[in-house]
């Protein structure tokens, strides 16, 4: 019985070095950085290159769009591993509605510097030193926030509260052991998922905090919701498995009015404005128009 007893333990030994390895290396593959060659701005956008630099220690860099007097600007926040780029069908239609725009990479995306994706630590500062650009260049006029997924999360994670006068958060996950479960669940498939998505995320979660410079209490856009002082409108996908629509109720409820909620039916975690493009484009510049634009 004792051999048996040493054989368990050695055997779990074994399983627990091997889930740590394994989570290092993901969590090392998911967090490595998305730097590439954005180039020059596509000539519609009329767009300024600009750079600015972040407490998160690195330069960001990114295109600013200058748009009508009084008509308000607008911060776009791109999602993980992408960059500039995948916003700009927002800073199209924002700019055709007279809004400045800003469109940047995140530390460790696109041209900006940085070693490692931090899924909102890092980037939270960045967040923040993009509105403090634009509140820089633009003093006189209101200021709004698009952020999808990460770039939503990081609006929420920056280390105070951000002062904008609109905030549009779409797919934004609640707290990174919960994102990461839902990954895990959706590569896994429903029987094994719902088996091994929450032990295994828990695991790679800590196993991953000494790599980001973050432990999972760090990672918790919910619990900044209840700081959101600017009116909030949240978007989520009605199949998207990477942030489900009870954790996004979860985080709307935290919030304080005036909130809305969107619900998109048919979506999972897509990007709203090519899945919904004139729908989209409609809802989010109505939003931003009634909160940004002076009225004198």
């Amino acid at each position: 019985m004792h051999a048996v007893i040493k054989l368990i333990a050695i055997l779990a030994g074994v399983a627990i070095l091997a889930l740590g390895v394994g989570g290092l290396a993901v969590g090392l593959t998911l967090s490595s950085s998305a730097k590439t060659v954005i180039g020059a701005p596509p000539a519609d956008l009329a767009a300024e290159a600009v750079t600015f630099p972040s407490t998160s220690g690195v330069t960001i860099r990114g295109w600013f769009v200058a748009g009508e007097p009084g008509k308000g600007a607008v911060v776009l926040m791109h999602g993980v591993r992408g960059n500039r780029l995948t916003m700009v069908p927002r800073a199209r239609f924002l700019r055709a509605a007279g809004f400045s725009a800003l469109l940047f990479d995140f530390q460790a995306h696109g041209e900006s510097a940085g070693s490692r994706i931090t899924f909102g630590h890092l980037e939270g500062s960045d967040a923040a030193a993009a509105v403090a650009y634009v509140k820089q260049r633009l003093p006189g006029e209101k200021i709004g926030v698009i952020g999808v997924s990460l770039g939503g999360a990081s609006a929420l994670l920056a280390p105070t509260p951000l002062k904008v006068d609109a905030l549009v958060l779409e797919s934004v996950y609640p707290d990174i052991e919960a994102a990461t479960a839902n990954r895990v669940s959706a590569t896994l498939g429903s029987s094994l998922g719902s088996l091994f998505s929450q032990p295994l995320a828990h695991v790679l979660t800590l196993v991953m905090a000494p790599v980001l410079g973050a432990s999972p209490v760090d990672l918790r856009p919910i619990d900044r919701m209840s700081a959101v002082t600017a009116p909030l409108l949240m978007v989520i996908g009605a199949e998207d498995r990477h942030t489900t629509v009870a954790e996004t109720q979860a985080m709307f409820a935290r919030a304080h009015e005036p909130k809305s909620l969107w619900l998109v039916e048919g979506a999972g975690h897509v990007d709203m404005s090519e899945h919904i493009p004139d729908v989209y484009q409609v809802r989010v510049t109505a939003f931003l128009s009634n909160w940004l634009q002076r009225r004198d």
